[in-house]
């Protein structure tokens, strides 16, 4: 992959053998009807869970990841196949998501050396399931405007305060948990990350009902919740550098456009003879989809070349963050045009409406998770002016 003149983004055929095997894995072991692990019956969460397990058996979970922290040292392409392929299939991995994509990487770069026994190889086996205290009901896009606070208690903390939007805490074991523990200069100033088990005494959950499904999103009230500093990730007071890194990975960790092509290019074949009713400009906007999937491709490859390298900036990820969850909206209205000239009533079929149906609701949260499309062209803005 040359980024120094024309980008040439072919995948090596270690890659497409991968992504050849991970499509036999989940055609053995995941069912034809699994839109995810957030709905109403409990079987769907067991299957991502079982499904860990084999991925993990294979090396196949973080392959990615360095051998002695459970991977198996592979490029970083290889694990952009398995975002790709999982994403594509309504991510049989589940709430592992998290743990794997940045939750183990960031603990990796900034964790104590018991922090990395304690907490990677449980991810890389797919045993255990995190959650992201980040947000706040007046601090979700201005996230450094927290306001759940830690205050010294003898040589620990005692946090007190709530989060929202806090997706898989109904089933994590753990909390990536920013707060603020001193007054700064700077609203960012004076913010540390402490790892917390959600069974810690003062932690509570509620759920959110939502047409996203049970389980995603949450409350989290923190009443009074002893941390020692052995759970403390990086420095204390300087945790927004962290987070920063984090909301990079956050931002490229779903591979949302792979989902889109996937049922794009079902549909003509799912239509059968009924493709040939679809209006002429309604096939024109599904072809325009078909580019735009691979114009979010191309800008996903890129950041990742980029933080494998160590040279992503804030506006790298904010433009592709951009452009993928416009894609997934746009995307979910012509696919929600094309299911409508569905006939009969085949097992394809109603797979086919199920999963438009899926993907249109959770697209409807695309331009507000992680960052609202309104901060990303903010951060994008700031570089671009910058450069000026």
């Amino acid at each position: 992959m040359d980024f120094l003149g024309a980008m040439d983004f072919r995948m090596e055929d270690t890659a497409t053998a991968l992504r050849s095997h991970l499509r036999e894995l989940v055609r053995a072991h995941v069912p034809p009807d699994f839109l995810g692990a957030f709905t109403e019956d409990p079987a769907d969460l067991e299957v991502t869970q079982r499904f860990c397990r084999v991925l993990a058996g294979q090396g196949l979970l973080c392959p990615a990841w360095p051998e002695e922290f459970g991977g198996r040292g592979a490029s970083v392409w290889e694990q952009t196949v398995v975002r790709e392929e999982m994403w594509a299939h309504h991510e049989p991995r589940g709430a592992q998501y998290m743990g794997v994509n940045w939750v183990g990487p960031t603990v990796m770069r900034h964790g104590t050396a018991e922090q990395h026994r304690r907490h990677l190889p449980p991810i890389a086996r797919g045993e255990v399931i995190w959650c992201q205290g980040f947000s706040e009901p007046d601090a979700g896009s201005d996230l450094a405007s927290l306001r759940t606070t830690a205050r010294r208690d003898g040589d620990g903390w005692r946090v007190r305060g709530q989060k929202i939007w806090t997706s898989y805490a109904t089933m994590a074991q753990w909390c990536f948990l920013l707060v603020r523990t001193c007054a700064g200069r700077r609203k960012q100033d004076g913010l540390t990350i402490f790892l917390v088990p959600m069974d810690r005494a003062g932690v509570e959950v509620r759920p959110i009902r939502s047409m996203l499904g049970p389980h995603h999103l949450n409350e989290l009230f923190l009443d009074d919740v002893r941390v020692d500093a052995a759970e403390v990730l990086g420095t204390v007071d300087d945790g927004w550098r962290v987070v920063r890194e984090v909301l990079a990975f956050e931002r490229v960790g779903m591979a949302r456009y792979a989902r889109c092509e996937r049922l794009l290019k079902a549909a003509p074949e799912v239509l059968g003879d009924a493709w040939d009713t679809v209006p002429p400009e309604l096939r024109g906007r599904w072809a325009r989809m078909l580019v735009h999937c691979r114009r979010a491709r191309l800008l996903a490859y890129r950041v990742l070349s980029l933080q494998d390298r160590g040279a992503v900036r804030p506006a790298d990820t904010a433009a592709y963050r951009i452009a993928v969850t416009a894609l997934d909206q746009d995307s979910a209205e012509v696919l929600v045009e094309l299911a409508a000239h569905l006939t009969g009533t085949g097992a394809d079929g109603r797979r086919f409406r199920r999963a438009v149906d899926d993907h249109w609701r959770y697209a409807q949260a695309a331009t507000i998770a992680s960052g609202s499309t309104e901060m990303q062209r903010v951060l994008l803005a700031r570089t671009l002016l910058a450069d000026a």
